[in-house]
């Protein structure tokens, strides 16, 4: 399973972002999707998750802000982030917890991440 994360860039404080997740490979099935960020110096952190039904759950630092969302026909999640602020910036990790497909009519459960994205809020 292959992960690829795209939408990061440079913005102003206040300003939107939407980040996009797309898994691809051989994918059976996925139970989550999430977004995970470090900041330079900080420990990776949770940001954003959502189940299979839809129920979401947000860091506190980003209620009210973030809204998660995804396409189960794309296999896609996003991130829209609203409202940033400088601490928002750090690089945004997609993760993906699910079933891959590994032939003779097996799964195997895993945990997927991808490549990262820089998000840079200025000040």
């Amino acid at each position: 399973v292959q992960l690829q994360a795209s939408g990061g860039g440079l913005v102003q404080t206040g300003g939107s972002l939407r980040l996009s997740c797309v898994a691809s490979g051989t994918i059976w099935s996925i139970n989550s999707m999430g977004w995970y960020r470090q900041a330079p110096g900080k420990q990776r952190e949770s940001v954003a998750r959502i189940n299979s039904d839809d129920v979401t759950n947000y860091a506190d630092s980003v209620k009210g802000r973030f809204t998660i969302s995804r396409d189960n026909a794309k296999n896609t999640a996003y991130l829209q982030m609203n409202s940033l602020k400088p601490e928002d910036t750090a690089v945004y990790y997609c993760n993906v917890v699910g079933w891959e497909y590994i032939g003779d009519n097996r799964q195997r459960n895993g945990n997927y991440w991808g490549q990262g994205t820089l998000v840079t809020v200025s000040s």
